[in-house]
């Protein structure tokens, strides 16, 4: 796994976090107008409120602004999926919460998901790595949630294939919401969406078969 570490100068870490919450905001908002190569680093900082002086006590390159965004949408993530659900009683109400969950997340951060997957093909390798990493990591957490919210067994191979699959109706909605929302709203598109991962699991389960 790529990691990465965004060096600062600055001690105070209640003013890192607030300094770079700042960045975050103002970069979606130059990334999703110009593109992340056609946006400079003095064009964000303007845009965060500070000087480019300021700004370089953060972050040392303009692709370390972008592993942040990256960073805040997985902490998101992570935060609304684990307290959506109880460990210590999981079933399958609670694996409705979850996605659900996940997907009204997912149109909160249309715009930080949009710019994440508009920029990923133009960047260095290890930039992309990292990226890619952590959508590798949001989906191996809806993983873990319908594995132990599932009241049967549940193959490795189907438990992937429906996280993956999750993540993207998650993220649909942000990428097509222009047109899906022209015959649904956003409470009509999950319910609409979990029946189905509900008729699907249900109709293996009593099917009795497993591939």
């Amino acid at each position: 796994m790529v990691s990465k570490e965004v060096l600062s100068s600055i001690k105070d870490q209640s003013l890192v976090e607030k300094r770079r919450n700042q960045m975050i905001r103002g970069a979606i908002t130059l990334f999703k107008e110009k593109g992340f190569h056609k946006t400079t680093t003095r064009e964000i900082a303007k845009e965060s409120g500070f000087s480019i002086g300021t700004l370089y006590e953060y972050i040392r390159t303009k692709e370390d602004v972008l592993f942040l965004v990256c960073d805040a949408i997985y902490e998101r993530v992570k935060d609304r999926l684990e307290g959506s659900i109880d460990l210590n009683k999981p079933s399958i109400e609670n694996l409705i919460s979850v996605v659900k969950s996940y997907f009204y997340l997912m149109d909160d951060m249309q715009e930080e998901v949009l710019i994440m997957y508009q920029e990923v093909k133009s960047l260095k390798k290890e930039t992309k790595e990292y990226v890619l990493q952590k959508e590798r990591d949001m989906v191996d957490m809806l993983k873990h949630m319908m594995v132990t919210c599932m009241p049967q067994d549940i193959s490795e191979k189907d438990a992937t294939l429906l996280a993956n699959n999750i993540f993207i109706q998650g993220q649909m909605w942000g990428f097509r919401r222009w047109m899906l929302q022209k015959e649904f709203t956003l409470e009509d598109y999950v319910k609409r969406q979990i029946h189905f991962l509900l008729q699907a699991l249900a109709l293996e389960n009593s099917s009795g078969e497993r591939n």
